[in-house]
């Protein structure tokens, strides 16, 4: 089951569910008191709520079944599976935003991209800037990788990779990165750029292949480790601000 969070509400919760109603939807709080005393208003863990239940930041309001959410930006962490690609439309496979509900797939963009079968990591949110802070090379965001290699990785593989590699058909080596052994064909990777199959490639001119790559953080978030593959949930408020 997903974890639906639809926006970081630590900054304005608890509050009232007629209150939220109200500024969710537009609505009068005598509208939104009979809306809920109707039956047409649900909150998750909440069978029967009352228009005085005052919400926590993981409880989902829906009206007439459909999520309402206050006004603001949007900022998700998913846990990509394995043959979903990170775009916005794909005729031929599944999108990260096949993932979310569709009141939220018109609201969000993925914030970075996965290669098709790398898992992991994805960030998604409505806001530009914030967005552009994340992959824009001028901020050097630190991107955490679980990489498993066909063969052994030496201490001169790990060496190499510190110092910088100079990739096939490129003219200057990758910036240094930060690489350490898990076992003898895992090690975590962490990486201060995003070029073309960047992590692949700095193992394929060491000699080795990729045969599994999991993104585990983006600056100081880390992959929530109660997020199933293709589940999702909100960023907390200072998640967002650490980027």
């Amino acid at each position: 089951m997903s974890v639906i969070m639809v926006v970081s509400l630590e900054t304005v919760l608890p509050m009232r569910l007629d209150y939220f109603l109200a500024h969710s939807a537009g609505l009068t709080r005598k509208e939104a008191k009979k809306l809920i005393s109707g039956g047409a208003v649900t909150v998750a863990d909440e069978a029967k709520p009352k228009a005085n239940l005052q919400l926590r930041p993981d409880q989902v309001v829906m009206l007439h079944g459909e999520v309402v959410q206050l006004p603001g930006h949007r900022y998700l962490m998913l846990h990509k599976p394995v043959d979903v690609v990170c775009s916005t439309d794909d005729p031929e496979h599944r999108t990260v935003l096949d993932l979310l509900p569709a009141v939220l797939r018109a609201q969000v963009h993925p914030a970075g991209r996965l290669d098709r079968d790398t898992t992991g990591l994805v960030l998604l949110t409505s806001d530009g800037q914030w967005s552009h802070r994340l992959t824009s090379p001028n901020h050097a965001c630190g991107k955490c990788y679980r990489v498993t290699c066909a063969d052994p990785v030496s201490d001169e593989d790990l060496q190499a990779l510190a110092d910088g590699i100079l990739l096939r058909g490129e003219d200057s080596p990758t910036l240094p990165a930060l690489a350490e052994r898990v076992n003898t064909h895992t090690l975590r990777l962490t990486i201060t750029e995003g070029r073309y199959h960047q992590v692949k490639r700095m193992l394929a001119a060491r000699g080795n292949k990729v045969v599994g790559l999991h993104r585990e953080q983006i600056g100081d978030i880390v992959l929530d480790a109660d997020l199933a593959p293709g589940e999702f949930r909100a960023l907390t408020e200072e998640e967002v601000a650490g980027i």
